[in-house]
């Protein structure tokens, strides 16, 4: 099941992304031109409260 959830922390804070409930490892890299590396991705996954938080980023 897809929802938009609202991303929490890191540089792409407050913003929305569509995710997969049903995946069994839920969380999410996205495209970040704001992350610590250019053209990069961020890590966000839910916390056990359900909240998308930030990770970490990557290249």
């Amino acid at each position: 099941m897809e929802t938009t959830v609202e991303l929490h922390g890191g540089p792409l804070d407050g913003e929305h992304a569509v995710v997969d409930l049903d995946d069994p490892d839920p969380g999410t890299a996205l495209p970040s031109p704001r992350g610590l590396y250019p053209g990069g991705r961020s890590w966000y996954a839910p916390d056990p409260a359900g909240v998308w938080r930030w990770m970490h980023d990557s290249p």
